[in-house]
């Protein structure tokens, strides 16, 4: 049997209960944690296939959201649950560099692939050489992908992570207090209040990559608060979940178009093709990409902003 065809654990396998688990305004917060590792739990088993066949890249992209959201709960309120919570969180991190090296390529290609159907048919040529060298990095990351899916860690990485959703009789860890986890956002909101203040006029591009991390924290601590609002709070927390997700998608486009020109750099001093075509497609990709993050350097502030006043309003 190869590793594409190994079989693979279902959540009844797992022990997961037919319907997903619920949670409400009035359920105790370790509650709405478990309820959001199950719903994670499934969204990452349903996309499962399609990262093994590699059909459509959503499933991996699918794959890897459900993936962080549950690292997110664990980082943020796993001691709710157990003091288990964060050697799972730990192995989570694992599989997710072997899904992010698949999803990163998966996101360069299709991005090169836009950009050079717009370039002149003279060009098309080099563009498609260009791309194969990326698609034969994507097809091994895959490769090991696959094995990683294959294997018994994963498969005891999925059994954990059940346990944690299901397992009520496991203690909480002895740090745990009652929690109410709409108050918990200011933690992460100030964490990102912080980390902005702190940056230069001009941020370097590390900075900002790591001010979008800080922003994707607070996004999924909204989500999982998002279960446990009161009526009058609903709108509040959707109007940040909107502004986080506007934050992030403005900062997501600077992170990659500073990998993508990163990217053509390299190409550029291989010397595989010193002024050749396909350095020269890779050049006019390179400016397009610094164009792109000095838009994104230009919109970002104000998006933080929309941030920080939706924040502040659930908590007025």
């Amino acid at each position: 049997m190869t590793a594409e065809s190994s079989p693979r654990l279902t959540a009844a396998a797992l022990g997961l209960p037919d319907a997903p688990v619920e949670a409400g305004p009035a359920d105790p917060a370790a509650h709405h944690v478990r309820a959001k590792l199950d719903r994670e739990i499934r969204a990452l088993l349903a996309h499962e296939p399609g990262t093994r066949s590699g059909a459509d890249p959503e499933d991996l992209h699918q794959m890897r959201v459900a993936l962080r959201r549950m690292r997110s709960v664990l980082k943020l309120s796993g001691a709710l649950i157990g003091a288990g919570a964060e050697p799972v969180r730990a192995e989570l991190g694992w599989l997710g560099q072997s899904l992010g090296e698949v999803r990163d390529l998966d996101v360069l290609i299709g991005h090169l692939r836009e950009v050079i159907a717009d370039f002149e048919v003279r060009d098309q040529a080099a563009g498609r050489r260009l791309v194969s060298r990326f698609v034969t990095e994507r097809a091994a990351a895959k490769r090991r992908l696959t094995r990683a899916l294959s294997s018994a860690r994963y498969s005891t990485l999925l059994r954990e992570v059940s346990l944690l959703a299901h397992d009520e009789e496991r203690p909480a860890a002895a740090s745990a207090k009652p929690h109410d986890l709409i108050a918990g956002l200011a933690k992460p909101h100030r964490r990102l209040a912080k980390a902005v203040r702190a940056l230069p006029a001009d941020p370097s591009d590390d900075d900002l990559h790591a001010l979008r991390i800080h922003g994707k924290k607070l996004r999924y601590a909204a989500e999982l608060a998002q279960t446990s609002a009161k009526k009058k709070q609903v709108a509040r927390i959707r109007a940040l979940l909107e502004a986080t997700k506007d934050f992030q998608t403005v900062l997501g486009d600077h992170q990659d178009a500073v990998i993508i020109a990163e990217r053509m750099r390299t190409v550029l001093d291989s010397g595989d093709d010193p002024g050749g075509p396909v350095g020269f497609v890779a050049g006019r990709i390179a400016e397009r990409e610094l164009a792109r993050r000095t838009e994104a350097r230009a919109a970002w502030r104000d998006s933080w902003a929309a941030v920080d006043a939706a924040a502040q309003a659930l908590h007025a």
